[in-house]
């Protein structure tokens, strides 16, 4: 037989040769595993913190405004049931019942608060703004708020989250906000 040009050679098996120290790796960094550190997981859960920390607060910012809202929507209906009383009979009403919206509540489950100044002993009762001048001159009509207290001065601390109605029905909205 000739020999075959060396282009045209069979392949030859090779036989895996022992790995020299030079090329050996140290120990320890052969199968580097891939996750995640410690410090990577504390990060990642302190800024997933953080993002709900403040996710809340915003949630409840709006929440709150909402049911501000809501009972300024429930103080224009009760005054609107009050003008129609007031067309039809002459007079304001003595209580809230007599226009059908004595069990109504506020956002915060309470009762929906109503004086008349057309009775001289409830003076005391008034709302009145910071001079001490009452906001309204014909009713008031006003939501506890969220802590559910009130007190007629509006600058007073309790009142300060109240929802009121002031200027005759010019203003509904919080206490703290009303500025005559």
């Amino acid at each position: 037989m000739t020999d075959l040009p060396a282009t045209r050679r069979r392949p030859t098996a090779t036989v895996p040769r022992e790995p020299s120290a030079r090329s050996a790796r140290p120990r320890g960094t052969a199968h580097r595993r891939r996750g995640f550190t410690l410090v990577e997981i504390a990060v990642t859960i302190a800024i997933v913190g953080v993002l709900v920390a403040i996710a809340l607060r915003t949630y409840d910012s709006y929440r709150e405004r909402a049911l501000v809202t809501d009972a300024a929507g429930g103080i224009a209906v009760i005054s609107a049931l009050i003008d129609q009383f007031r067309s039809e009979h002459g007079s304001l009403p003595d209580t809230l019942a007599e226009v059908g919206a004595g069990s109504l509540r506020d956002p915060w489950g309470n009762p929906y608060q109503y004086i008349t100044h057309a009775d001289a002993k409830s003076k005391g009762q008034w709302r009145k703004d910071h001079n001490i001048v009452p906001i309204n001159s014909d009713y008031d009509l006003w939501s506890l708020g969220k802590d559910g207290m009130s007190s007629p001065p509006l600058t007073a601390a309790p009142s300060r989250d109240d929802v009121v109605r002031a200027n005759n029905g010019r203003f509904v909205g919080l206490a703290s906000q009303y500025d005559p």
